[in-house]
């Protein structure tokens, strides 16, 4: 009966990561046409935020109850599937274009944390220092977003600007609030329950959090990219998924590591070189500036076999 009712729920959840989705992305760029911000922007802060919501309670729930494993495991694993199964997923369905800027600036930048989160591990643990450091990298990232906004705003000013409704705000922040509402609960309810089914096949914490949990706090990413992409938006795709793979590594390990430090095992150097190469991948597509179908299906083939492996290592 328990299992019954966790898969239940597991559906339940989501058809919120459903709907929590596509408010998310309506409201995003709502935001983005009023205040002449582009979706890319957009796409890497509200959305990459409001994305990355489960995995933050996630581990600041695992960090409380003293599971680093399930915290390493997590965002290792997001981001892996981030990559993986999101943008391989997204490109089969319709080749993604890509700005130069987002691989000239953004995933330069995505590289950089995962090889800064590598280098803070060689000791075998991350402390509350590393925590600290890795926060502190979050604000400094947020200084160059907020940077190149202002930027951005100040090039476009003298476009038209659209008069808008009174009720404009109220209703776009509604939208963004609900969306980040549906898929935060929508994310708990899915992973919380594919964590119970998968505990009845006997797989341990970080197998649990490097698949499971990672492939269940993915999916607001997955399903948000995916509904973007559909309704032509794919900078907020694009955006959400390097934005997200940043906030991660930067804000959500930071905040772990800073509440207790996080044990590191020698087999995680597998996962962070999986990491590593497939967030490399994208920058095949500088040349292009697309990400096709052909691309796509192999990022979602490697990502198969990688949860494969893991499952036997």
């Amino acid at each position: 009966m328990d299992v019954i009712l966790s898969a239940v729920l597991t559906v339940v959840g989501l058809a919120m990561l459903c709907f929590g989705g596509n408010w998310l992305v309506s409201g995003g760029v709502a935001v983005a046409k009023k205040f002449r911000i582009s979706t890319l922007v957009i796409g890497m802060t509200v959305v990459a935020y409001g994305t990355s919501t489960p995995e933050l309670a996630v581990s600041i729930a695992a960090a409380t109850g003293g599971h680093g494993e399930i915290i390493l495991g997590n965002i290792v694993g997001s981001n892996i599937a981030n990559v993986g199964m999101v943008i391989g997923v997204a490109a089969i369905l319709a080749s993604l274009a890509v700005q130069k800027p987002i691989l000239r600036k953004e995933v330069p930048i995505m590289l950089g944390v995962s090889l800064l989160l590598v280098a803070i591990s060689v000791d075998g643990r991350l402390t509350q220092h590393d925590g600290i450091l890795l926060l502190t990298g979050l604000c400094v990232f947020a200084a160059y977003v907020f940077k190149n906004t202002i930027k951005q705003r100040k090039k476009n000013s003298k476009e038209e600007q659209v008069t808008e409704k009174n009720n404009f705000h109220l209703k776009s922040a509604g939208l963004i609030g609900l969306g980040m509402g549906l898929l935060y609960v929508g994310a708990f309810l899915t992973a919380d329950n594919a964590v119970i089914l998968a505990n009845e096949f006997g797989l341990s914490e970080k197998i649990i959090g490097l698949t499971v949990i990672a492939i269940g706090t993915s999916l607001p990413e997955l399903i948000t990219s995916i509904i973007a992409i559909r309704k032509g938006h794919t900078d907020i795709g694009i955006g959400n998924i390097i934005g997200s793979n940043i906030y991660n590594i930067l804000m959500i390990m930071g905040v772990g590591a800073a509440l207790g430090g996080i044990a590191i095992s020698a087999d995680v150097y597998v996962d962070y070189a999986v990491m590593i190469l497939l967030s490399m991948s994208i920058l095949i597509a500088i040349k292009t500036e697309m990400i096709r179908r052909t691309m796509g299906v192999c990022l979602a083939i490697g990502y198969a076999v990688y949860l494969a492996t893991t499952f036997f290592r």
